[in-house]
């Protein structure tokens, strides 16, 4: 693990790194969702340096080893910070790896961030994967209307119920479920102040014009994920990049599966898939 200071605040990030037993052949940069950190994909980034690629994912700020205060408090202005934190770790890659592809893997929250990463860096990539993720303008408003005033992560078991536990929707696996229980750095919100900035932010992801037209874009969801409410959401996200004219848009999704499809029951089907994919854009 290594660390950064945040270009936008001086915010210290904390990384995790696996690297390849060779010399890389490709960089892969996860970017973890909300309520959780980096270390729970070590799995797929171990698939993924046996494979030959070297791979980074930062612990957001206000998440794991970069909570500097509250968990899930991201600071002033965090959303966007948590965004360029992401580019300028994507800097840090390049310069240690120069002229490698540098591929981007984001799940849920840190979909939405690559969603916006995108908008800006898309020349920096190789491609974009996003896992669990969803067109959020879209599934704002039926989130508010579910529960207005609760937290984010329980209100998405509502399908479930009667449920287990209030984490069922993550995945079919009760083992993975328990786990993430059990992480005393999962299961949290964003802070108020974070999720208004999330939320604002969703409708600029919508025009995705300003993202060049040749990047691959991979997006691969569970049936069952509340998240895309059953692929009506996450379908709008790929018909959108479609229409914005990009030809390599991939749409992977699996059924029954949950939202963290990288932790369902059949995560080896998921990641030699999404490897596939990686082997193919680079």
């Amino acid at each position: 693990m290594f660390t950064y200071l945040s270009n936008v605040d001086g915010t210290t990030i904390h990384v995790h790194e696996w690297a390849p037993a060779a010399e890389p052949r490709g960089i892969v940069q996860i970017s973890h969702g909300m309520g959780e950190h980096a270390a729970r994909y070590a799995h797929l980034a171990q698939t993924l340096a046996a494979a030959g690629f070297a791979v980074y994912a930062d612990d957001h700020r206000g998440h794991g080893h970069s909570i500097a205060g509250s968990a899930g408090d991201l600071g002033q202005g965090g959303w966007n910070g948590l965004v360029e934190d992401m580019v300028q770790l994507s800097a840090v890659a390049r310069e240690r790896h120069p002229g490698l592809p540098l591929v981007l893997v984001g799940h849920s929250l840190g979909s939405f961030a690559s969603q916006q990463y995108i908008l800006d860096h898309s020349a920096d990539l190789a491609g974009v994967a996003l896992s669990g993720t969803t067109a959020l303008d879209a599934l704002l408003p039926h989130m508010l209307a579910a529960d207005p005033g609760g937290s984010v992560l329980a209100a998405l078991n509502a399908p479930f119920e009667p449920a287990r536990t209030q984490f069922d929707w993550l995945s079919r696996d009760e083992a993975q479920v328990d786990a993430y229980i059990g992480d005393p750095w999962c299961g949290f919100d964003l802070s108020p102040q974070a999720l208004s900035e999330l939320f604002s932010s969703a409708a600029l992801w919508a025009d995705s014009s300003s993202v060049r037209p040749d990047l691959p874009i991979y997006v691969f969801v569970g049936e069952h994920d509340p998240v895309n409410g059953g692929l009506a959401f996450s379908t709008i996200l790929v018909q959108r990049y479609r229409d914005s004219g990009h030809a390599d848009v991939t749409y992977q999704t699996y059924p029954e599966a949950r939202h963290e499809i990288l932790n369902e029951t059949n995560r080896d089907e998921v990641e030699a898939n999404l490897l596939a994919w990686i082997n193919r854009v680079v």
